[in-house]
């Protein structure tokens, strides 16, 4: 049983390391030291680029459950952050040198991985093969992927609007309503006077922005501009763009206001709400200064906040199945953040799941989905479920979990509830779980 793997970022070390322990013969790709992408610079496998943070360690932050059910189930990546780790108070840091070596020795140790350093520019005609080429996929290998999914399944660079936790949002002020009526309570709406919108609109010219790196330079459609940008264009382009009132009448006023601010539903529980056109390039800080002066978001909380940087990645719940196999190409798997998720800890979690699928859809074997109420399952949900239309790409968040059937508890028990749960009904998964040896056959 034969394994290709593209990319040996942190998808695909953890995947085929996997791959390998399922007892398939693999063949890692990686381009560099060939070939670098604009952001690396290390010929080690599994560079960190962007941060030396790989977040919360804390149960009450998702990513802390996430990495947290990647050790119990034995993550290459969790073992290498570990032995690696430096203090960081409450957030789980590495040394960036010392990880990556720790990753590349235990790959290129392994006896059943052979790592090749060529690039792939593309696609294997036959064989099972899991496609982990990351956020900066070449433009060869983007090319052979736009051709397999169509060009309008494929974005090369994230417009991202800031999340909100909908208990975070305060009712006193904002109210629930489509305009003219139409379409039911479908959105969350802000809304602000004249002096409060040109206070808003003074904000955003001030606001300190997050430089762009040559390789994330792009020309934004019109749809797509940053909102910083807009109201660079004039005080009004706004009050007559996302932020107009029109069919909007306030419930407390009976008239509309001068400007509103929409909120969306972003998951199916309608635990979180996604700022309508809020797509940004201003610095997270300033994104939660300024956002928390709009009406009825004074205490508002982030699950995510806005960005507008170059990221490869597909319309998941238009091309992959929740096991991550492309829809029409079963043989052929997606991992990292290509297949939409956000972040070195979701993408190596990817990586784990298609590590894991891949040898047993080979051998004709089941494929053993993790529950949706852990953080493994919420992301597979996010990726198959999500509405296709406003796909992006997402950090795990306790959002994406079922809630609990209590929800009069206070948002931090209620999130170590949620962790609790999942950790709990992993256990059993993983039991059912663990690696297959080579030959050994599973009911």
């Amino acid at each position: 049983m034969n394994i290709t793997i593209i990319g040996g970022g942190l998808a695909g070390c953890e995947a085929a390391w996997q791959a390998a322990e399922e007892g398939a013969e693999v063949t890692l790709y990686e381009m560099k030291p060939q070939r670098f992408s604009p952001a690396h610079s290390s010929p080690s496998l599994g560079e960190l680029v962007c941060s030396n943070s790989l977040r919360g360690a804390g149960m009450n932050n998702a990513v802390g459950c996430l990495k947290e059910e990647l050790r119990r189930c034995g993550a290459l990546v969790m073992e290498a952050a570990d032995a690696t780790a430096v203090p960081a108070g409450g957030a789980l840091a590495v040394d960036r040198e010392a990880f990556a070596a720790y990753l590349t020795a235990k790959i290129e140790g392994h006896p059943r991985i052979r790592l090749v350093r060529e690039e792939v520019t593309s696609l294997p005609n036959e064989g099972t093969v899991i496609v982990a080429s990351g956020p900066l996929t070449s433009e060869a290998l983007s090319a052979e992927i736009a051709h397999l999914t169509g060009s309008e399944h494929l974005y090369f660079y994230d417009a991202i609007a800031p999340i909100v936790e909908a208990d975070s949002i305060d009712f006193t002020k904002a109210w629930r309503a489509s305009r003219y009526g139409k379409g039911g309570d479908d959105y969350v709406n802000c809304p602000l006077s004249r002096e409060e919108y040109f206070a808003f609109i003074a904000a955003l010219n001030a606001a300190e922005k997050v430089p762009g790196r040559d390789f994330e330079k792009v020309v934004h459609f019109e749809g797509c501009m940053p909102i910083e940008a807009l109201a660079e264009r004039g005080e009004l382009t706004l009050a007559f763009g996302a932020m107009k009132p029109v069919g909007l009448a306030d419930p407390r006023t009976g008239r509309e206001p001068f400007a509103v601010i929409q909120l969306r539903q972003d998951d199916r529980h309608a635990s979180l709400y996604n700022l309508v056109g809020f797509q940004t390039k201003l610095t997270y800080p300033e994104q939660r200064r300024i956002f928390r002066s709009i009406p009825g978001l004074e205490n508002a909380r982030f699950a995510r906040l806005g960005s507008m940087h170059r990221n490869t990645f597909l319309n998941a719940p238009t091309c992959l199945e929740r096991t991550l196999q492309f829809k029409t190409i079963p043989r052929l798997f997606f991992a990292g953040q290509i297949t939409g998720v956000e972040g070195y800890v979701e993408s190596a979690a990817m990586g784990f799941l298609a590590g894991i699928f891949a040898p047993r859809w080979s051998r004709g074997l089941e494929l053993p989905l993790p529950p949706a109420t852990t953080a493994l399952g919420a992301l597979l949900t996010h990726l198959s479920e999500s509405s296709p239309d406003n796909f992006q790409p997402m950090n795990v968040n306790y959002g994406l979990f079922p809630p609990m059937e209590d929800r009069r508890r206070k948002r931090t028990d209620r999130r170590l509830a949620l962790a609790e749960r999942a950790l709990q009904e992993l256990a059993p998964w993983w039991q059912n779980t663990r690696p297959l040896q080579s030959g050994q056959e599973q009911n």
